[in-house]
């Protein structure tokens, strides 16, 4: 798997908040956005996955470097500043329309009692989502990364609300994820423990700067 940026640009109203970011990633890759509020990491993580309309460029995805590419977004899970989950339904209703909505892809994902293990909160599934505490509520928006297979892993400040605890588990998850084949782009004010991946500094209305993380 091989997904490429090339020469993105977007737009914030009528000025460009970055332009000219190109960035390459193998399975097992990892890119970190950093940057102050306002420099452009959210919008870039939405036009990867296709919720924003790139002013320039492109952002694909192929099996091999120099084979057929295809819309990132559609290999792509992403999980912003909101939970995208219903307070009123259960915790199961909510995980099982995301199963159904996002397909089971090349390969199933985890059951919603196994997705629930995983990230650490087992058997309270029955529960109305708003009912959860705000770390809960995040780690079940995690947990829908877990539902169905997709390669690439879009995440907006993904450890927003959670303890050292969580954000380890995380973590954890994130390396699984990266160990069998999967991409993760990650937007975040703090390290993630993420080992080998890569930085790309946003600037905002200015440009970018890269490096590695850690």
């Amino acid at each position: 798997m091989h997904l490429i940026a090339e020469n993105l640009a977007a737009r914030r109203g009528e000025d460009l908040i970055f332009v000219n970011v190109s960035f390459h990633l193998q399975a097992g890759g990892a890119l970190i956005l950093t940057g102050k509020n306002g420099s452009g990491k959210s919008t870039l993580l939405r036009v990867v996955a296709g919720l924003l309309r790139a002013e320039k460029g492109s952002v694909t995805v192929s099996d091999s470097a120099d084979g057929e590419r295809r819309p990132a977004a559609e290999a792509s899970h992403y999980l912003g500043h909101r939970n995208a989950m219903k307070t009123e339904l259960t915790v199961a209703e909510n995980l099982d329309f995301w199963k159904s909505f996002l397909g089971p892809g090349k390969a199933a994902g985890l059951s919603t009692e196994e997705a629930a293990e995983a990230v650490g909160l087992p058997g309270i599934t029955h529960l109305p989502f708003g009912y959860l505490s705000a770390g809960q509520q995040r780690r079940f928006a995690f947990a829908k990364l877990l539902m169905a297979h997709r390669p690439v892993w879009i995440l907006d400040e993904p450890t927003a609300a959670l303890d050292a605890s969580a954000d380890r588990l995380f973590a954890g998850l994130i390396e699984t994820h990266r160990r069998e084949g999967g991409i993760v782009i990650a937007a975040t004010h703090q390290p993630l423990g993420l080992e080998n991946a890569e930085e790309l500094r946003m600037i905002g209305f200015a440009g970018v700067e890269q490096g590695v993380w850690g």
